[in-house]
């Protein structure tokens, strides 16, 4: 994405107009149009102003994504009486298959016996909740995942 589409959707996001923008950092329109349609590119002061004025950080106002900022939000609002209700295996089965398929194949007792081993592990050695050493495992098992695809 180009700075100008994450100009328009942090502005979008806020519910400014250009003119409303234009209007607070003391420039025209069509100014903010040019930043906009990418014609031209803010300075980084005007930029500064900007991400403050938007409520993001300068960082995220310039890699912003629109469909990230969704999935945050929506993670951020999210409870676990919602958590309770959703089955996650056929949601996230609809875009990995593997996850409905594995249970014919793999001896799931055999990793599960592992799995609690280090789950109860984690939650004697550093005093973590169920919900906390669930989580570092997970966090760990996406964290190898990525550094093995490196």
């Amino acid at each position: 994405m180009k700075i100008g589409d994450n100009l328009f959707q942090a502005r979008k996001k806020s519910g400014l107009s250009q003119e409303k923008v234009a209007e607070k950092l003391g420039v025209s329109r069509q100014t903010i149009s040019k930043w906009e349609t990418d014609e031209t590119i803010p300075d980084i002061f005007q930029s500064k102003k900007l991400a403050t004025l938007y409520d993001i950080s300068l960082d995220k106002l310039v890699d912003f994504d629109i469909e990230l900022e969704k999935i945050e939000n929506a993670i951020e609002k999210f409870n676990d009486d919602k958590n309770s209700k959703i089955d996650w295996t056929k949601t996230w089965g609809k875009k990995y298959p593997i996850l409905v398929t594995y249970q014919e194949k793999v001896d799931i007792d055999k990793y599960a016996k592992e799995i609690r081993r280090l789950f109860n592990e984690l939650q004697h050695d550093y005093n973590y909740s169920e919900l906390d050493a669930m989580l570092v495992l997970k966090d760990i098992l996406g964290h190898e995942y990525l550094d093995n695809k490196k």
